[in-house]
């Protein structure tokens, strides 16, 4: 593909993500697949009931991992477009904390390209989310390589 045809959307925002606005930003006629994964909050997590979760980000820093992210898929996929957004602030229950969403010609390329983008998001991006539960919270990395909060 002609890299100057490149488009990637990268968002870090405290708003409420939207999966429709996600997918048409992604979709294109010349793509014969849409592939995404969300990440929402659930109710529970080792035996413990979650009230929410709350997520903090080193945001500079965060952009530009998620640009390499978005650079890394192109290097190993034909695809079309990236879209790469993550949620900061208070998400309750049930709401979207990040959504990863790729198009390409063939869903080969854009269901794996999504695995990648949400496993190397999660390895690499310096994002922290608070746990909060019934008896008390705690902070957990987000980012598997940082180890600076």
């Amino acid at each position: 593909m002609d890299q100057s045809k490149e488009v990637n959307f990268v968002r870090i925002t405290h708003e409420l993500l939207n999966i429709e606005e996600v997918v048409q930003l992604v979709s294109c006629d010349d793509g014969g697949a849409v592939s995404s994964f969300i990440g929402t909050t659930r109710n529970n997590f080792q035996g413990k009931r979650v009230i929410e979760l709350e997520y903090e980000a080193y945001e500079t820093m965060a952009y530009k991992e998620l640009e390499k992210i978005c650079a890394s898929i192109r290097m190993k996929w034909p695809v079309l477009k990236v879209a790469l957004f993550h949620r900061l602030g208070v998400v309750p229950i049930g709401e979207a904390s990040v959504i990863v969403a790729v198009s390409s010609v063939h869903r080969r390329e854009s269901l794996e390209a999504v695995q990648h983008g949400i496993d190397e998001l999660k390895r690499m991006a310096p994002i922290w989310k608070k746990e909060k539960y019934e008896d008390g919270s705690v902070w957990k990395g987000n980012c598997e390589s940082c180890h600076y909060h």
